[in-house]
């Protein structure tokens, strides 16, 4: 595939999950746009006051208006022709209640602040963590919760080398941050995500990945919409997850520039 597609790797797997959303996109080749909003419409795909969502050139968006604003009063996604807005895209088609639920919480927060006479590029807990999860989240799904004390607590060996088995079987980790999926098209040692973590049942690993995926973006949309702080994420070095890079062994794990210790309270 030539062009935008061109640097990415589908092989990666943590690009699997994506790989559905992603192939007519990809076969659509330079009118992947158009396929997307044919996706969109096809899937019934709304924002939150249910306006149907459109994916729209970059010009679209008002220079005075902000972009989550202009999402929520619209139902329309500004997207550029790169490589950011491409994996925004499949976010949204792979994860629309998060991804709803995200815009929510941004817009609304912007609107109170507005309303309270404060200047737009005023920030607070809530909308930090809100960019946070939209740009740069993993999503670690568990039904393993020593496992998740342990990444917690930056006991790397322990979690992602002893433990290893245990993914895929009661825990596994998706990639949600667009952001963080454009840094690892060209994969380096010391990508880390804020990782964000949902306990799930059992179960949720007997299901197919098309059920598991509608359960977890309706389930965690339902936890998000009470709110992110930046204090709900741990850092999660990203190819240090098993499967994910060549050579995990103990030096590996070993390198604490890249798995640091946990800081001390």
């Amino acid at each position: 595939m030539q062009g935008l597609f061109a640097s990415i790797d589908w092989t990666r797997p943590w690009l699997a999950p994506l790989l559905p959303a992603a192939k007519p996109l990809l076969a659509a080749g330079q009118h992947w746009r158009d396929e997307l909003n044919r996706l969109a419409a096809a899937a019934a795909l709304r924002n939150h006051r249910q306006l149907s969502l459109q994916f729209v050139a970059q010009a679209d968006l008002p220079a005075n208006m902000a972009y989550e604003t202009y999402i929520s009063q619209t139902g329309c996604v500004p997207t550029r022709d790169n490589l950011h807005d491409f994996f925004n895209a499949l976010v949204w088609l792979s994860y629309p209640r998060m991804k709803q639920t995200l815009n929510a919480l941004q817009a609304l927060e912007i609107e109170r602040a507005i309303a309270q006479g404060n200047a737009r590029s005023v920030r607070g807990k809530l909308r930090d963590g809100a960019t946070l999860f939209d740009e740069n989240a993993a999503l670690i799904i568990s039904a393993n919760a020593g496992l998740v004390e342990d990444l917690r607590a930056h006991r790397w060996q322990e979690a992602l080398l002893a433990q290893r088995a245990a993914f895929g079987l009661s825990i596994e980790v998706l990639l949600f941050g667009h952001a963080l999926m454009e840094k690892l098209v060209s994969p380096y040692k010391a990508i880390t995500a804020h990782a964000w973590v949902l306990q799930v049942p059992e179960a949720y690993f007997g299901m197919t990945p098309e059920q598991g995926r509608a359960w977890l973006d309706q389930s965690a949309a339902q936890y998000m919409a009470n709110g992110v702080s930046t204090s709900d994420f741990t850092p999660l070095p990203v190819l240090g997850v098993p499967g994910w890079w060549p050579d995990q062994r103990t030096e590996f794990y070993a390198d604490v520039a890249v798995f640091r210790p946990q800081r001390k309270k």
